[in-house]
């Protein structure tokens, strides 16, 4: 028999939702599952999951749909909504290939959130999915229907950061 595909949605305002996935994309790769990484909103090569990936023969593929810049509040460019759905549709061809026992949506929440992408259009994409497949979607804000499709809901909550205190993003420990 094989097994349900789960839906894991990561979403809250804490730190940890991209680590999660990345951790358990460690985990399906180590038990010889196929893994994609499709990341919204990011463009970033100097990444620390980047380059480690890229050090490793691993049966993780990592693709990221996203501009150098990062935003939590300025309005959506045209080209930040035609790289999310590049990133859409590399999801749909991916579920056909059926290449892939996981697909981490990484950002998507916020890729949605932020007007990037249609929750309609990435449930119907969510429905594509075969029955054996796992997904993981990940980022802040997750919407009210994802959270209802989902089988896991994990809401990473912020108790502190160090952000607060001064402190900036670090190397090894944000990207």
């Amino acid at each position: 028999m094989n097994p349900k595909g789960l839906i894991l949605v990561y979403t809250g305002d804490g730190k940890g939702k991209t680590t999660a996935a990345i951790g358990l994309a460690l985990r399906a790769a180590g038990q010889g599952l196929n893994v994609f990484i499709l990341q919204f909103m990011k463009r970033n090569k100097k990444i620390g999951e980047l380059k480690a990936l890229t050090q490793t023969d691993l049966p993780i593929t990592l693709k990221q749909y996203g501009r150098r810049v990062f935003f939590r509040t300025r309005t959506c460019e045209p080209m930040d909504i035609h790289r999310a759905h590049q990133g859409l549709e590399a999801f749909k061809i991916a579920m056909k290939d059926n290449a892939y026992d996981l697909i981490i949506l990484d950002e998507i929440n916020m890729a949605i959130h932020f007007g990037l992408l249609n929750i309609e259009e990435v449930i119907r994409a969510i429905g594509q999915k075969p029955p054996e497949l796992h997904l993981v979607l990940t980022g802040r804000n997750a919407n009210q229907k994802l959270i209802e499709m989902a089988d896991l809901v994990t809401e990473m909550r912020e108790v502190k950061h160090h952000y607060h205190q001064g402190i900036y993003a670090q190397k090894g420990i944000e990207f």
